[in-house]
């Protein structure tokens, strides 16, 4: 049975219209305006990461080829190319900001989107940060090297879902460990990071709100060894070393004052030895690795990001639009795991996107699309309205 709807309509009804309504008036836009309003504005946005659109022109194009069907997204009319340009310039881009986390609320949630490899009872989340480069000539807001621009977003992954709990997005100058000050610290956490957030001030203010890490360890920190731990036998002999130490570098041993545990494991994939340390002091050495092992899904959503989404290149040069086209990216990768987490099909995430692109105006139903893709479907009713191209 055919649907009248088309995909891209069917996928935009999927997000909860009230809340962003909420978030209009909490923040006071909209109340004058009449034609290109913010919700058209997400929408323009929303089809521009799904169809990958190099330009306003495109959006503007794309949209008007789906006169008739405007009314199911809930917009009047297409925006011109004009009117998208100026509203990414002008319109509070933390809006969408604020909306992404209003439905991570309920499409991160999703029960399909729990994981259970660690038997811990710790919420556990990823640290790391990805740069994005920009041409310094045409974005020179975007400071960081002589003549490259980038801006640099610091993420707290979520394990459960692969989806960010929290993002910073600096300029490309911000070091990471910098970048980290402000994200949410949720009590009995655990935050899983690499070298680069190895500053012992953070980590204190970690401990301090009883938040857990497991950070990879810089070679040259100075410690002294308190405690050796016994290792497990016959099992996990990847653990090459469980102790527990105290900094003995005068400004380090300022900054962190109390024990830390210290271990060592063999990476075999890469050869190389691994040194950790944590503040959590009862699970095994083998969960610790684990956990750090597991900060890979981290690269795997920057690299998914990139590749799937749209942020590599801007349709907009002011900070405002940047800061735009990134929140809606983030948004679009939010719907995307929500359509993948339930199916009858096992989606990659690269086929669900770019199948996704290929039919966003082909009028079928989501749902059984997405648990069959490759079932015949009836050929769509002949529509012999002339539509509009320019």
């Amino acid at each position: 049975m055919m649907t009248n709807i088309t995909l891209f309509s069917q996928i935009i009804s999927k997000l909860d219209r009230s809340s962003f309504s909420k978030l209009l008036k909490a923040k006071g836009i909209d109340k004058h305006q009449k034609g290109f309003n913010s919700w058209t504005h997400l929408v323009s946005m929303l089809f521009c990461q799904f169809a990958k659109s190099q330009s306003v022109r495109d959006i503007s194009n794309g949209l008007r080829s789906a006169t008739g069907n405007l009314n199911h997204l809930g917009i009047q009319k297409a925006p011109s190319k004009s009117t998208i340009s100026y509203q990414n310039k002008h319109r509070d881009w933390t809006l969408y900001r604020d909306y992404y986390y209003v439905l991570l609320k309920s499409f991160g949630q999703h029960p399909h989107l729990k994981r259970v490899k660690f038997k811990i009872k710790s919420k556990i989340f990823l640290l790391d940060s990805t740069t994005i480069s920009l041409c310094l000539s045409l974005f020179d807001w975007a400071k960081y090297k002589t003549h490259k621009g980038a801006v640099k977003m610091h993420t707290l992954l979520d394990y459960d879902g692969n989806l960010p709990h929290y993002v910073n997005i600096s300029d490309g100058k911000t070091a990471d460990n910098k970048g980290a000050y402000d994200i949410p610290l949720i009590s009995r956490s655990v935050i899983v990071a690499d070298r680069f957030y190895n500053d012992f001030s953070l980590l204190n203010v970690w401990d301090s709100n009883q938040v857990f890490f497991v950070i990879r360890h810089k070679e040259n920190i100075q410690f002294k060894s308190i405690k050796e731990k016994e290792l497990p036998e016959n099992r996990h002999h990847h653990v090459l070393k469980d102790e527990i130490i105290e900094l003995t570098g005068a400004k380090s041993k300022t900054k962190y004052p109390k024990k830390l545990r210290r271990i060592a494991v063999w990476d075999d994939k890469n050869n190389q030895e691994i040194e950790l340390i944590t503040n959590q002091m009862s699970w095994t050495a083998n969960t610790i690795s684990q956990l750090y092992k597991a900060r890979w899904d981290i690269e795997i959503f920057f690299r998914d990001i990139k590749q799937q989404l749209h942020i590599k290149s801007f349709i907009g040069t002011s900070e405002n639009a940047v800061m735009i086209q990134i929140w809606t990216a983030l948004i679009t990768i939010l719907i995307l795991k929500a359509l993948k987490a339930n199916p009858k099909y096992n989606w990659y995430l690269s086929n669900l996107v770019a199948f996704i692109r290929l039919n966003l105006f082909v009028k079928v139903d989501l749902q059984k699309w997405i648990d069959s893709p490759f079932n015949e479907q009836p050929p769509p009713k002949q529509n012999y309205t002339q539509g509009v191209l320019f």
